[in-house]
Parts: C-alpha cells; sequence; structure tokens
C-alpha cells in the first residue's frame, strides 16, 4: 500500500500540527499526566486517520470492453430511473455509490473510451445523501463515450465534509478503464449514469470497490 500524491500537504500539515501541539503541552503541562497521554493518544489516532484516508492499496483491477467497473469504494444507495438533466437531457439509469470517511476515496475510469464532455460546477455542500447533491453541490460532470458508441456519464460530487475535489481529465482525453480519473477528499458520493436497459450486477446498500466490482453490463 502506498499514500496517494493528494495527501502529501494534507499529511505534512498534520505532522506539523502534531509536532506543535505536543511540544506545547511538554513544555507548559509537562506535570499533568494525564494531560500529556490524552494529546499523545489524540496526535497517534489523528496521524493514523490521515494516512487512511489518502491511502492507496494495491489491488488486482478487473477489466472486461462491455462491463462498467465500479468507478468507487462505498456502498450502492441508488438504482433508479431518472432524468439525466445536464448532458443527455432524457431518461437514464442512474447507480450511485455514497463513500464514506473511511472509504478509498481515488475515483477510477469504470470504462475505457473517449472524454466528450468534461464540467466542473461550484455548487453546495449539502449532505451526499440527499438527493438534491447531484444538482446542487460542488460536483464535476464527465462522459466517456465507449468503442461500441455507448456514452456513459459519471459525476463526482462533494458531500457535507468534502470540500475539495480533483480531476485529471479533460474532453478529448482517451482515458483507460480503472485508471485515475480523479479524487474527492473525505465523504462524497459517485453517480453513474447509463442507458436504460443495462444490465445492473450490484444491489441496494452493497460494499463495492472502485476498479474491482462489477457495475453493470453493456449491451
Amino acid at each position: 500500500m502506498t499514500i496517494h500524491k493528494e495527501g502529501y500537504t494534507t499529511i505534512a500539515l498534520s505532522i506539523l500540527f502534531i509536532f506543535v501541539i505536543n511540544a506545547i503541552v511538554d513544555y507548559k503541562y509537562h506535570d499533568i499526566t494525564w494531560l500529556r497521554w490524552f494529546i499523545y493518544i489524540f496526535s497517534a489516532a489523528l496521524f493514523i486517520i490521515v494516512l487512511q484516508f489518502f491511502r492507496n492499496p494495491s489491488r488486482r483491477f478487473s477489466s472486461g470492453e462491455n462491463l462498467v467497473i465500479c468507478p468507487a469504494d462505498g456502498k450502492v444507495v441508488v438504482i433508479e430511473e431518472t432524468e439525466e438533466g445536464e448532458y443527455f437531457k432524457d431518461k437514464r439509469l442512474q447507480v450511485s455509490i455514497f463513500m464514506s470517511p473511511i472509504n478509498v476515496h481515488i475515483n477510477r475510469n469504470p470504462i475505457s473510451g473517449v472524454v466528450k464532455f468534461f464540467k466542473y460546477h461550484p455548487g453546495k455542500y449539502l449532505a451526499a445523501w440527499n438527493p438534491k447533491s447531484s444538482t446542487e453541490n460542488e460536483r464535476t460532470t464527465t462522459v466517456v463515450e465507449h468503442k461500441n458508441g455507448t456514452p456513459v456519464l459519471f459525476r463526482q460530487i462533494a458531500g457535507a465534509l468534502a470540500r475539495r475535489i480533483v480531476w485529471y481529465v479533460k474532453e478529448g482525453d482517451q482515458v483507460v478503464q480503472t485508471e485515475q480519473f480523479g479524487f474527492i477528499k473525505f465523504g462524497s458520493r459517485v453517480d453513474v449514469f447509463l442507458p436504460v436497459g443495462t444490465k445492473v450486477n450490484v444491489e441496494l446498500n452493497q460494499v463495492v470497490k472502485g476498479g474491482i466490482t462489477t457495475l453493470a453490463t453493456l449491451s
């Protein structure tokens, strides 16, 4: 397991904060044993939490020409037909994955193809499970066209804690299935929009892993 590059600055700032607070406690309150131990334990817990959030575990990824691979770790919270109003402007099959703060927060391409559309939207920070988060929160929208002509839309959505969305793609890019297309810091959500009638291979509340779980099979 390695640490993701998006975590370098946060980890460095966390180490600086831990060093400063421990130095202050050791200097000013060296005679209060319980307080020193409380700060030591708090510091260790904080460091472990930050490290695990930015972890980049080694994985054997799934692949398949007609498979849609899960773009993120988390839990499936939505499987429904809905109107997609930004790009398709018609009815699509939506599958949404909620990412809690303890999940790996790397986002991976669900299919290989060409990026036909990309847009970043500033917005609110509603809880990621709120249905309005798909249209009102800070988010990115990416559409990749499969070589068979099928477009798949996926959307990074910031949550109540997530305050930074990172993306690595732009229109015209050729992307490869399971390679990284972005990262979301802290709790968040990823929506995937598929053609109506697509066979979905996951169930509501199923725990899924990015780059491994097969989300759906394209016709």
